[in-house]
């Protein structure tokens, strides 16, 4: 199993320094790590981060774009052409640096890319404007992932790749092999998303390059502890990533403000590795015979089962 978890989680009580939040990662059991571009990166070439996360036996998943200061009006679709290309190469460069540091995916969370108020924007320029952005950076590096994060709201009134339909139709009109989604579980309850019927599709397509796990109430973006207010949700999630054989990272998008992270990414692999034991004391099979009959009743047994595996 591929685990991860926020370097900013850590770095306000490791004094901000990333060596010694590698060695907390390799002390916890993580194996993988996602840096945020270009926060994480500035004073670290591709080489250095690479040896780095070697000397803790962490392996790079990834970059993770941030657009801050000048991309509040939009990122990559911008109406300011030079912004608007500005994003477009950060997203470039993120993938060179990369490649070099031994990462495979590039997420892009267009934090921006959205409106509040009616009349703001002309949503099909700027739709076509993120289909020519990403096309743009998939042919510029077509052995990189390109993951398409997306969420419904937050900092944007509402965000123009909002869900998984919309995210889904980017894709096809997109329309390159190496660019996909990124699924992060709060922000598919934000929507009102069952997260397994994203998991379903999306993996079934080969398009599931990325998993943020966490957990909320679906009015926020909670970053709770994984398991902890949807747990039956959570495990039909993990039930059709493990049908679909995913063999991406897992990354704990939590936020532990109140909590000491340490202790807080702990509880987040236990319940993970738990999770994914029921998952096999139960079985696929039988899992999949209980949906197959679309029976209420049936599920709540599977559910009860779930508490009592062993019973």
């Amino acid at each position: 199993m591929k685990l991860a978890t926020r370097i900013n989680s850590f770095l306000p009580q490791d004094n901000q320094d990333l060596k010694t939040v590698f060695a907390q990662f390799h002390q916890l059991g993580l194996t993988h790590v996602d840096l945020n571009y270009p926060e994480h990166v500035t004073n670290y070439s591709a080489t250095k981060m690479k040896a780095l996360l070697e000397a803790e036996d962490l392996q790079l998943n990834g970059m993770a774009l941030r657009f801050k200061d000048e991309f509040l009006n939009g990122d990559l679709g911008n109406t300011d052409t030079t912004l608007a290309n500005k994003a477009i190469q950060l997203c470039q460069d993120a993938a060179d640096y990369c490649r070099e540091a031994g990462g495979q995916v590039v997420t892009v969370w267009m934090a921006h890319d959205g409106f509040d108020y009616s009349f703001q924007i002309d949503y099909l320029a700027v739709w076509n404007r993120l289909v020519k952005a990403f096309q743009a950076m998939a042919d510029y590096a077509p052995d990189i992932k390109f993951s398409i994060e997306y969420k419904p709201f937050q900092p944007r009134g509402y965000a123009f790749v909002d869900s998984m339909g919309i995210d889904g139709m980017m894709l096809a009109e997109i329309n390159r092999p190496n660019v996909g989604v990124t699924l992060d579980y709060c922000h598919m309850l934000m929507k009102h998303e069952n997260p397994a019927m994203a998991a379903d599709i999306f993996a079934s397509r080969g398009q599931l390059f990325g998993i943020h796990l966490n957990d909320g109430y679906g009015l926020n973006d909670d970053g709770l502890m994984i398991g902890t207010a949807s747990p039956f949700k959570t495990l039909e999630f993990l039930y059709y990533i493990k049908k679909h054989h995913y063999d991406g990272m897992l990354y704990f998008d939590t936020f532990p403000v109140i909590e000491q992270a340490t202790a807080e990414c702990e509880q987040n692999i236990k319940m993970i590795v738990y999770l994914d034991q029921l998952i096999d004391q139960i079985g696929l099979p039988a899992i999949e015979k209980v949906i197959a009959q679309n029976d209420a009743i049936a599920a709540h047994q599977l559910m009860m089962q779930f508490l009592s595996p062993k019973a």
